[in-house]
């Protein structure tokens, strides 16, 4: 198992609406081949940093399966323009 960790950092004025566009993108994810389960975990301190924690069955299921497909490029449209900066994906086994 392979799990995803990556630190969104939102632009100020949009968490709500980041929240939101994540429930929907969350569908996308939970779709996916090799996806086992994801937490999207809110900052106390910072109230627009979240940190996104999915497991993967294989790094491939994410890095070619998942982000290679159809399905992702919904996901940048409905996500992608909440981050400042892009946020860094590492992964950890």
């Amino acid at each position: 198992m392979i799990l995803e960790v990556a630190i969104l950092n939102i632009k100020m004025g949009m968490v709500d609406e980041f929240e939101e566009s994540f429930s929907k993108a969350s569908t996308i994810l939970i779709a996916m081949k090799g996806y086992i389960s994801h937490e999207l975990k809110k900052c106390v301190e910072l109230n627009n940093q979240f940190i996104l924690l999915v497991n993967w069955k294989t790094i491939e299921d994410h890095e070619i399966g998942f982000r290679k497909s159809e399905q992702y490029k919904t996901w940048k449209q409905l996500l992608h323009h909440y981050y400042d900066p892009f946020p860094k994906v590492l992964h950890y086994s």
